[in-house]
């Protein structure tokens, strides 16, 4: 929906541009900002009893994360649904774009969620135990590298292989379509895998370890590839010099953010310490993120790459637990706006014959995880028990997908077409791993090799 189509729902008159009613301000395009709020705030209302109710469901009845619930009531709710009746002569609450949109959604929901994405991983960052984290990098950077790479190979090699029946002709490896569809298979979801693991007691083990510093490596890993994928599609060039430059330039940036992050947030905690007015801990430290994305999305990276780094360099200090805790309820109203929006941007209809390459990239999906990062921790010193633990928790792609399939939107890479695809795929292994998770981690055999078998503490 564009910024210059108005709601037209009850009490909201539409307007020829240049006119004002009693006074209210106009946008440039001859919208009247007071519609825009309102619709806006409408919107939002619906969107959060709407993500509740569909979070209740799949929890409840399902016994899934209730992101799969939230998901599932975007593409019902969404402009391609429901969203798009006239219901009681009133005009639909989310209107069909146009074929010209990029997003499904007004620019200025669209731009809700993405705020809502930087509260997401920020909290991820201050969730993140950095000792541990350190402790298992090697094995986890490990496992992250082919977490990513067989993922990344087998799904811009299946994109590559069925473009006649998607796209109505042959393409190359190097085709910004397939490589962001590579890029999308490489996600994983340390929020999903590291919630059951608490769940069941296990997230303290070493494969519960592992797991966390090898998902949180292989989300920073993806998001440089989707960074060089997109930096590729807006250069019109695909040169190996372009690419050591873009991704030199990216991993360089993320590096120092990150480096500089945790080297100065002694200090920045300190600051903050001398405020006295409430809230100001939680409000600088999210301004402080919400500062760091917009400088990665300046210098090439996703912004939530900033938000991350910020909320990891803030996690060792003694601010987490009280930022962390007011974090909770932005957490619990900011999160689930994003994954409803996401939902919105996906039209069933569209997926036409892509029906069959979604089912095949789901399954290359669930194969890739398991062997790429399964081989890497039985090399790394864990026996097949634990490299399959490592294979499963690393299999959910939840909302790291998800939010590289917005930025693919965003940037025109992809279609609706390989955007139903990418979040089918994201449903199933994000609905897969929990039920598999847990029979892994049922015995409390030991997932190491040698004389680390005895020892289950991190």
């Amino acid at each position: 929906m564009r910024a210059n189509q108005t709601l037209g729902i009850a009490g909201l008159s539409k307007q020829e541009p240049g006119q004002t009613r009693h006074g209210k301000l106009e946008g440039a395009m001859g919208e009247n900002f007071t519609e825009i709020a309102t619709r806006l705030v409408i919107q939002l209302g619906i969107i959060l009893i709407a993500a509740k109710v569909g979070g209740e469901i799949a929890m409840r009845w399902f016994k899934v994360p209730p992101v799969l619930g939230e998901l599932a009531i975007g593409i019902i709710i969404g402009p391609y649904a429901f969203g798009s009746m006239h219901l009681f002569g009133i005009e639909p609450f989310f209107p069909t774009p146009s074929q010209s949109a990029t997003v499904s959604v007004s620019p200025e929901l669209y731009s809700f969620a993405q705020v809502s994405a930087v509260v997401l991983l920020f909290g991820a960052g201050m969730d993140t135990d950095l000792k541990l984290f350190l402790r298992y990098a090697g094995p986890g950077a490990a496992i992250a590298v082919g977490g990513v790479i067989l993922p990344f190979v087998l799904g811009a090699g299946a994109t590559v292989v069925f473009a006649p029946l998607l796209f109505g002709d042959h393409i190359s490896f190097t085709d910004p379509r397939a490589l962001f569809m590579g890029a999308i298979m490489t996600a994983t979801s340390v929020g999903i895998t590291g919630r059951v693991l608490s769940d069941l007691g296990r997230l303290a083990t070493p494969e519960g370890v592992t797991v966390l510093a090898a998902a949180v490596l292989d989300d920073v890993l993806g998001i440089l590839v989707l960074t060089i994928v997109v930096g590729m599609n807006a250069a019109g060039s695909i040169s190996l010099g372009e690419v050591a430059l873009i991704g030199g330039k990216a991993i360089g940036f993320w590096v120092v953010l990150t480096g500089g992050g945790l080297a100065v947030a002694a200090i920045v905690v300190r600051v903050i310490g001398t405020f006295r007015i409430a809230g100001s801990g939680v409000a600088i430290a999210f301004a402080l993120a919400l500062l760091a994305a917009g400088l990665s999305e300046s210098f090439g990276l996703a912004m939530i790459i900033g938000a991350y780094s910020t909320g990891l360099a803030l996690s060792s200090t003694r601010l987490k637990d009280d930022v962390a805790h007011q974090l909770e309820t932005w957490y619990l109203v900011f999160v689930p706006v994003f994954f409803v929006v996401m939902g919105m941007q996906v039209d069933v209809r569209a997926l036409g014959g892509a029906w069959l390459f979604g089912l095949v990239i789901t399954l290359l999906a669930i194969a890739s995880k398991i062997v790429g990062c399964g081989l890497p921790a039985l090399v790394t010193g864990f026996n097949l028990r634990g490299a399959t633990r490592i294979g499963v928790g690393m299999l959910p792609r939840g909302e790291v997908a998800l939010i590289i399939a917005g930025v693919g939107i965003a940037n025109g890479i992809i279609g609706q077409d390989l955007l139903g695809v990418a979040i089918l795929m994201t449903l199933v292994t994000t609905a897969i791993a929990p039920i598999a998770l847990v029979p892994a981690f049922r015995s409390t055999a030991s997932g190491r090799r040698g004389k680390e078998a005895t020892d289950t503490s991190p």
